[in-house]
């Protein structure tokens, strides 16, 4: 059974930094693409990055280029977003999801929901001004 367990999630201030983690099992995380979405109330998702290791394709929507980051550890089958200069505007749910045979080379595709067949549940990244 595929599980995607999306932490780190907290209250930090404007400016701050976070780094939430996409803890897989039941698959393996560099054999998949694996994005990152966040919702923040009462808007539609919206996709924020991809990374494929096996294929060594990476993604990310242009607004969010320099601060968020995304990278993959292998050794602990776990994906990582790496946000920083955060802005109250960042305050949404992150979720983590996995595809088996997507990759992240285009962004309209990589960051579209519905490309994506297992979802994390979630964690919710706060940031007061």
């Amino acid at each position: 059974e595929v599980q995607l367990q999306a932490s780190g999630g907290g209250l930090v201030q404007a400016g701050g930094s976070l780094r939430l983690s996409c803890a897989a099992s039941g698959l393996i995380s560099h054999d998949y693409a694996i994005g990152w979405f966040r919702q923040a109330p009462g808007k539609e998702r919206e996709g924020v990055g991809c990374i494929k290791e096996r294929d060594g394709t990476l993604s990310y929507v242009d607004h969010l280029k320099g601060r968020f980051t995304i990278v993959s550890d292998n050794a602990q089958n776990t994906v990582y977003l790496q946000m920083n200069a955060l802005k109250p505007e960042d305050t949404a749910v992150y979720y983590c999801a996995a595809s088996s045979w997507l990759k992240c080379e285009h962004t309209d595709r990589a960051l579209s929901t519905g490309v994506y067949d297992n979802w994390g549940q979630g964690t919710q990244v706060t940031v007061s001004s």
